[in-house]
């Protein structure tokens, strides 16, 4: 997980945090949180990606530490 603060927004996005969050293993992503520059706010569930709205760094832990429970099968 990183989370950087930037002094402007990424393109995409309306906040100013760029962030990268990553549960898998090594060439195999099961979840990620992440804003990609022109893609803005947005998550992959394995192979599927759709756009995520950002609402506050405690909100993007809570729903990508759920994401990776079901993943895990514990929910």
């Amino acid at each position: 997980m990183s989370i950087w603060e930037l002094s402007s927004s990424v393109s995409g996005s309306k906040h100013t945090l760029k962030y990268s969050l990553f549960y898998g293993f090594p060439r195999k992503r099961i979840i990620g949180y992440d804003n990609e520059r022109g893609k803005g706010d947005h998550k992959h569930i394995d192979e599927h990606e759709e756009s995520y709205l950002f609402m506050s760094v405690d909100q993007l832990m809570a729903d990508f530490l759920s994401d990776v429970a079901k993943a895990r099968g514990k929910v």
